[in-house]
């Protein structure tokens, strides 16, 4: 007969992440989501103040790719029940501001940058 086992359970805190990078080891593959928001910081004499909150998830390779299945089949769901995902007209504009602020400066632009992946 088995034996009872104790188990503790610390619930991490909830995070909404905007940006979301990966990359991998031999044998991991690292998630790192990520949370920047502006701060107003009286002691930061006029600077730009950033707080930056991450999240790391290491997974093996195998379970990568079941993440990856589990999400697709979330999100086809999602689109089932509430229609296609779009980029939104916010993103759009904003990268064509950038692309045409940096053409303005001379400098090529292969592809306007995301901060997913």
């Amino acid at each position: 007969m088995a034996e009872p086992v104790n188990m503790t359970i610390n619930d991490g805190g909830a995070m909404y992440a905007h940006e979301m990078s990966a990359n991998f080891s031999a044998t991991q593959v690292f998630f790192d989501f990520k949370m920047i928001t502006p701060r107003v910081d009286p002691r930061g004499k006029g600077r730009p103040t950033f707080l930056m909150q991450h999240n790391v998830v290491m997974v093996d390779p195998w379970h990568a790719k079941k993440i990856i299945e589990v999400l697709e089949a979330t999100v086809k769901k999602y689109e089932e029940e509430y229609g296609k995902i779009v980029k939104p007209k916010a993103l759009i504009k904003a990268e064509k501001k950038q692309k045409d602020l940096l053409a303005t400066q001379g400098e090529e632009t292969k592809e306007t940058p995301t901060y997913l992946g």
